[in-house]
């Protein structure tokens, strides 16, 4: 059997159906194949700059004094341990920094000098060599070349004194935004040109024999004693905070892909199912002379599979063109990895899965052929397709004072199977089209300040360690306290304490100490603690500790043990996700940071108070805090507004490709009932706005039950993620006008246009022509 010339004949009379069945294909196989590029390149870039840099399995941040004796002998004595080191990070404040002449002052980043390591964890350049500086020269973190458009040559100011931009520098520790530091790389001599411009942090980095030991230990660290006085980061974290931003990006493509790909399904099914009844009578004459099942089969799968092999193909063809396009910011903070020719064969290799799932679903759809009766089908001549089931609507008890709007509702409640196909695409459409905008608003809303374990404020001081922090805490809140302006504040201490873990051993437990009810956090269970045996917890700390609230918990501080009760566990996506917080005084203890917070009674005054507080407080750093997320959360929010921008475009093509696809083969299927509606006295006018009515009508309704899906089962499934980076509480922060207005009138909008498009052949449709029929 020529196969060629069937199909070949069957595309002739079906153009356009095949065009966009071909392009609803292409468009899952490109964004499945971009998934995989993308994810395959992410892994490989991340995991080779970690390996070249040789990033620590575990690095211990101390504040203050440090005796390195004690550090020593443990090192020398851990089984786990293959190397240590303790690096200097001096803190500069940043308002003594500017790049080109323009100041970081309004940065949210801890901004500092270092040298290059020389056992591991390196500073690398763009090509991937370890840096060496020269005397003079300063490598700028990899953020600040787009942020403060910065190119190699110019000038760098650090504490009055010029330095020259040799480069850009790639962090394995720092990379990433979400993460609170920054270094700046010089040789030893300018280092200690600057060792008393700034602040002395200490960085305590072990690498490990084995990795899977580190949880152990990190629990043998703590129990040592060590020098503890900030936060202890792991290497998962470092690689979990290097992958977020285009991770979140890679995985909204994802959805978009899987979405495409139920959609291309439903496409194929309507267009198979309208071939089958379009057929039907052929059908029963090749059963009827005794052709197989399985034969028949095979002409409608060799269709399909040339369908399927053309728009994989396609789809291939375009991940690879838009690739560089998207993996640029890969690149620039990352390098490339070594996954490219894994991407090479493994993107075709996910695309041929749609391939092979194409098929599978287009055979099963034709098991149907099994029970097509041959007599049946050549006395009839129409399959069941158009079978209704709904009861009768008599036109003589409508209410419609438009005939022609009565009938185009009537057909769509008489063929709800028909038309929910296009139902079910519109909702997936207004799915896709919604989440990612819904992320985007909620990340970038006030609100949003909430999951990283900050309450809603207005301004946020941050003050630099220093021998005297607490009192320059309380100087400030004094300050506060006889501001006019200043509706109310909070001073927030923070400690290093330890707790005890379910299987005995001990770790640090970063505690914010201070009145917790004046700017509440999101809290997944309880409320804020009060009485000062009261401690609310993370809730990845919660779940590592096993706590829920009621349950006690010793806290080991400075003088002695304290037993509390859990009163509340909170969202917090910073510091890894795992902090507490507390009320009762702890003066004997080191304070790790020190944060103020207030909110204004006019916030159209906030930039001039972040300005009069910098001003008067040189040692502090005053951040607006939508500067604070924008800055922190900057690269995330923009590679999801890509990936919103992307799942619009798809969307609404989506949205205009169905339901032309769906005017087109219903008119023609309808071919003889218009000519006789023609003949009836219903002008061509009438018709199409049969057909337009209907498809409002599906529209509207798929619209906004996807809408209603997407806030609601959408919002639970991007808590469930979240809640795997300490967010468990995570809520959608909707824009009515944007998610619930706009959005659905441009998907009504392209389905209405799509219609009016598709219902322009009505006009060519003659009584004459198809009586005969």
């Amino acid at each position: 059997m020529n196969y060629c010339r069937i199909i070949r004949n069957d595309i002739r009379k079906s153009r356009l159906t095949t065009m966009i069945t071909t392009l609803f294909v292409a468009l899952a196989a490109m964004l499945v194949s971009l998934a995989v590029i993308l994810a395959l390149n992410l892994a490989g870039a991340l995991d080779r700059l970690m390996v070249q840099a040789e990033t620590p399995h575990f690095m211990q941040m101390h504040s203050g004094p440090l005796d390195a004796e004690p550090l020593n002998r443990f090192a020398s004595h851990h089984e786990a341990v293959d190397r240590y080191q303790i690096l200097e990070f001096l803190n500069i404040d940043n308002g003594e920094i500017e790049l080109n002449g323009q100041s970081l002052i309004s940065s949210t980043q801890d901004n500092g000098i270092s040298t290059q390591s020389g056992a591991f964890d390196y500073l690398l350049d763009l090509d991937g060599a370890v840096i060496t500086p020269a005397v003079g020269d300063i490598y700028v973190p990899v953020c600040y070349m787009q942020e403060a458009a910065m190119k190699t040559g110019d000038t760098v100011s650090v504490c009055g004194i010029p330095f020259r931009a040799a480069g850009f520098l790639r962090d394995s520790q720092m990379n990433s935004m979400l993460s609170s530091s920054k270094r700046f790389l010089v040789s030893p001599q300018d280092f200690e040109r600057l060792r008393d411009l700034g602040t002395m942090e200490h960085l305590i980095e072990f690498r490990l024999k084995d990795l899977s030991a580190l949880d152990a230990f990190a629990a043998d660290y703590m129990a040592a004693g060590l020098p503890s006085n900030g936060p202890a980061v792991t290497y998962p974290l470092f690689r979990m905070l290097g992958a977020l931003s285009d991770g979140m990006m890679i995985a909204v493509i994802l959805l978009l892909g899987f979405l495409t790909v139920m959609i291309a399904f439903l496409c194929i099914r309507f267009t198979l199912l309208a071939q089958l009844e379009s057929d039907y009578r052929e059908l029963g004459v090749m059963k009827a002379i005794g052709l197989r099942v399985s034969d028949i089969k095979k002409l409608y799968l060799a269709k399909y599979a040339a369908i399927a092999a053309a728009g994989c193909t396609a789809g291939i063809i375009l991940s690879f063109l838009l690739k560089n396009l998207l993996l640029q910011n890969i690149r620039l903070n990352m390098g490339t990895g070594g996954n490219g020719p894994a991407a090479f064969f493994l993107a075709p290799a996910g695309v041929l899965i749609v391939f092979f799932a194409i098929l599978l679903y287009v055979n099963g759809v034709l098991g149907r052929l099994h029970k097509i009766s041959a007599s049946e089908a050549m006395r009839r001549g129409t399959g069941p397709m158009a079978s209704g089931g709904a009861g009768r609507m008599a036109l003589s008890h409508s209410h419609f004072s438009n005939v022609s709007i009565f009938l185009g509702i009537r057909d769509v409640l008489l063929q709800k199977k028909l038309y929910g196909v296009n139902f079910t695409v519109l909702l997936f459409a207004a799915f896709l089209l919604v989440i990612p905008i819904n992320l985007y608003t909620t990340m970038s809303s006030r609100g949003f300040v909430t999951y990283m374990g900050i309450g809603n404020c207005d301004l946020r001081i941050d003050l630099r360690q220093s021998d005297h922090l607490a009192e320059d805490a309380a100087r400030i809140a004094r300050e506060m306290e006889q501001d006019a302006s200043i509706l109310r504040h909070t001073s927030l201490i923070t400690k290093a304490f330890q707790v005890e873990t379910p299987d005995g051993t001990v770790r640090n437990l970063l505690t914010e100490l201070g009145d917790h009810r004046v700017f509440p956090v999101s809290y997944v269970k309880g409320q804020a603690p009060v009485s000062p045996d009261e401690i609310a917890l993370s809730a990845m700390n919660a779940e590592e500790l096993g706590k829920n609230p009621g349950d006690s918990l010793t806290l080991i501080t400075g003088s002695g043990t304290q037993t509390m009760t859990v009163c509340g566990i909170y969202s917090d996506i910073t510091n890894g996700g795992k902090t507490a917080k507390a009320s009762f005084p702890a003066d004997s203890d080191d304070t790790v940071w020190a944060v103020i917070y207030a909110g204004l009674k006019d916030p159209s005054m906030l930039s001039q108070t972040v300005r009069e507080y910098g001003d008067t407080f040189h040692d502090t750093k005053v951040t607006d805090i939508r500067d604070y997320v924008a800055q922190t959360y900057g690269p995330t929010l923009n590679s999801i507004r890509m990936a919103a921008i992307a799942a619009a475009a798809v969307a609404l093509a989506l949205t205009g490709l169905i339901t032309l696809l769906f005017v087109n083969m219903l008119t023609a299927k309808d071919r003889y009932s218009i000519a006789v509606m023609k003949a009836s006295g219903f002008t061509a006018g009438d018709i199409r706005l049969q057909y337009i009515s209907r498809f409002v009508l599906v529209s509207v309704c798929g619209v906004f039950a996807g809408i209603l899906l997407a806030n609601t089962v959408g919002g639970a499934l991007a808590s469930l993620v979240l809640s795997g980076f300490g967010a468990p509480s995570f809520r959608f922060a909707v824009n009515p006008l944007l998610s619930c207005l706009l959005c659905p009138l441009l998907m009504i909008y392209t389905a209405v246009s799509a219609s009016l498009a598709g219902t322009k052949g009505i006009k060519k449709i003659t009584i004459a022509e198809y009586g005969k029929e």
